[in-house]
């Protein structure tokens, strides 16, 4: 795990000096405290530069500094990130006798590409983002993993690409504009996230997951996908116990791959089926005692810390818990410095508690993501299966029911409320599939932002001919078109949600504190089984994750298997009407905020009024506008969002 940077010019007027290169480095110390490395070559039409911050977890020694050389000193590397199969990518260059200089992962690399140029990528199993200098074709290469886990900006100008782990680090280099992209914006109030390639700012993007992206000596510049597993390539005809017995070995396999650390290593436990999966196998694979570690609120019904108590000590771990106060005025500026752009998926407090917490006692751990998302875990899937049976209703009679069936049902406050949820439902069964998804898990749907946008932002909205912020789902989903429903939006959520949000925040939080985090349910190999798999073995009557319930029944302790899904969530809608109702006025009704433009200012107190009132849940609206709002101010060096910088770093 490490932080990369740097850039290639054809021009000399575009280059990157020294001072800006190690500025550039040193913004990125929190992903790599433990050394750091550059490399700047001039030539007479242009140059390239690379910086690395490293945080040592395989081969700890000096030799494992960045960037590295392969042996005749014509390629070059930084790399971020951990490559789980490298002795088995090694083995065939020891026995040819490559003088490999070091036992790390990124070492491989070189040799690697220099035997099969840009399919190299094909052969890692692991997280990656990395950058390669071909001196000899003048070319700089990038590379994303195949699911996002490792961040990987760049600024592509004419004649010049300029890369990083953050954005932060762009930002270091002179003359560099930061203007907000209208459309980013109106992306990250539908979706909680940017969604990649586009990033808050114009003029830089996000690398695709699954994509590489080639700057050649001519000046050409093009990104393309490596990733191209056929998500229509269901199979049929397997019996339950072949497609358990082979996702057991899979699975089994990926978490003996991601126990290979020479630093310690442990699990963060929340008391659900995927992350006890996790350190059940991990229990079994190892030959120590495992740590484990979890996060708890006050307010049981988002707590599930006794659930975790018992899967520790079915497997005997060492078992920590951390429990989440709203000490939100502390910890909101430093997730809005070490994000770089919106984020207001609220999970990210306790995801930066836990990575705080977890990094005091170990450097890796072991997580359950994605779980859901390949096993139809979450509970709108069924809502997805139930819509698609509506679909068979006459048009009239939908648009009937999400009309005046819909109005007549009160609105309870709770998010949470079945009934809440159901109303949602009927209101959106007049749109077609894919849109009444983007209305369920919208922040702002489209009516909700029309009394939300300033008649000038909406205008400017309107103005993006090339924009519709359904694109990001339509592109996603064209891939599984001959899918059944739900799998269309599982595999959809594993393209969309899966990169921008959850792997975000896992990211994020984790190497604000020099945490390594390692999901196993993303070995490439589990994710093509479970692409391939039919519905039925995931879904059981109305309960996802049929097969991993079953293949992994073993290491539930009892009370597991009766209770229902949790989820990740935070209780803002008690703190926003409590302790910290004072501070969502302080911010969100400040002149400063609601003169900002792009917002109705009577749309946002009443949002404020509603929810402190107790007459609607808009905790997670507000969320939004407050993360933004301090975005801006950090931007700007505004009150609210002006705080020393070593404070968020630290």
């Amino acid at each position: 795990m490490c932080g990369i940077t740097g850039g290639i010019w054809r021009t000399p007027e575009l280059q990157i000096e020294r001072d800006t290169l190690d500025r550039m480095v040193d913004v990125l110390a929190h992903r790599g405290p433990d050394d750091r490395g550059t490399f700047i070559e001039g030539i007479d039409s242009g140059g390239v530069a690379l910086g690395h911050r490293r945080l040592a977890i395989v081969d700890l020694s000096p030799l494992g500094r960045q960037p590295m050389f392969s042996r005749d000193g014509a390629i070059a590397l930084v790399f971020n990130g951990e490559i789980y199969n490298y002795e088995e990518l090694r083995k065939p260059f020891l026995d040819a006798g490559y003088p490999f200089q070091s036992n790390t992962d990124a070492e491989v690399l070189l040799p690697l590409y220099e035997k099969h140029g840009l399919d190299f990528v094909h052969f890692l199993n692991g997280m990656f983002a990395i950058a390669l200098w071909n001196s000899r074709q003048r070319r700089l290469i990038l590379v994303r993993d195949r699911f996002g886990k490792k961040p990987l900006v760049y600024r592509h100008e004419k004649d010049r690409l300029v890369f990083a782990s953050e954005l932060k680090s762009l930002l270091q280099i002179p003359g560099v504009r930061k203007e907000i992209d209208p459309a980013a914006l109106d992306q990250y109030l539908t979706y909680q996230y940017v969604p990649h390639p586009r990033t808050i700012y114009k003029g830089f993007s996000k690398l695709p997951p699954g994509h590489l992206a080639v700057f050649e000596a001519d000046g050409s510049f093009r990104v393309q996908s490596y990733w191209n597993f056929d998500f229509n390539a269901e199979e049929t005809g397997r019996s339950f116990a072949d497609w358990s017995e082979e996702l057991r070995s899979l699975l089994s396999d990926a978490v003996q791959l991601r126990l290979r650390s020479d630093v310690p290593l442990g699990v963060f436990l929340s008391g659900g089926i995927d992350s006890t999966i996790i350190t059940g196998l991990v229990q079994k694979f190892s030959s120590r005692q495992v740590r484990t570690f979890s996060i708890g609120f006050p307010q049981k019904e988002y707590d599930e810390t006794s659930y975790a108590r018992a899967a520790a000590k079915k497997f005997g771990t060492i078992h920590e818990e951390f429990l989440v106060t709203p000490n939100v005025r502390e910890i909101l500026p430093k997730l809005v410095y070490h994000h770089d752009e919106p984020f207001s998926d609220s999970s990210a407090i306790p995801m930066w508690c836990l990575a705080e917490m977890t990094k005091k006692h170990v450097t890796v751990a072991l997580a359950g993501d994605a779980g859901d998302e390949l096993f139809a875990g979450y509970e709108r899937y069924l809502a997805v299966g139930l819509g698609n049976r509506a679909d068979l209703l006459p048009l009239v009679l939908r648009q009937f029911l999400a009309g005046p069936v819909m109005r007549l049902i009160p609105s309870p406050i709770h998010q949470k409320s079945k009934l809440r949820r159901f109303k949602r439902f009927l209101e959106a069964l007049g749109m077609t599939p894919l849109e009444r998804y983007l209305q369920w898990i919208a922040i702002f749907n489209r009516s909700r932002k029309a009394q939300l946008y300033s008649d000038e932002f909406q205008r400017t909205i309107a103005a993006q001919t090339d924009y519709d912020m359904l694109d990001f789902l339509e592109q996603a989903a064209s891939r599984s078109t001959n899918r059944d429903a739900i799998t269309s939006i599982t595999l959809t959520d594993l393209l969309t949600y899966l990169p921008g949000d959850l792997m975000c925040k896992a990211d994020t939080a984790s190497m604000a504190h020099a945490l390594e985090c390692r999901a196993p349910f993303l070995d490439y190999r589990v994710v093509e089984h479970a692409i391939r798999m039919p519905i039925s073995m995931k879904i059981h009557g109305n309960r996802g994750k049929w097969i991993l319930r079953e293949t992994f029944k073993d290491l539930f302790p009892p009370e597991l298997l009766q209770r229902g899904k949790m989820g990740f969530g935070v209780p803002l809608d008690h703190w926003f009407r409590g302790e910290l109702a004072e501070y969502v006025r302080e911010i969100l009704l400040d002149p400063v905020t609601l003169g900002r433009g792009y917002f109705n200012p009577d749309t946002i107190r009443r949002l404020v009024s509603e929810h402190q009132a107790s007459q609607f849940d808009h905790a997670g609206r507000l969320w939004s506008l407050l993360f933004l709002e301090l975005w801006l101010r950090q931007q700007e060096e505004l009150p609210g969002g002006r705080q020393n910088r070593q404070q968020l770093v630290n």
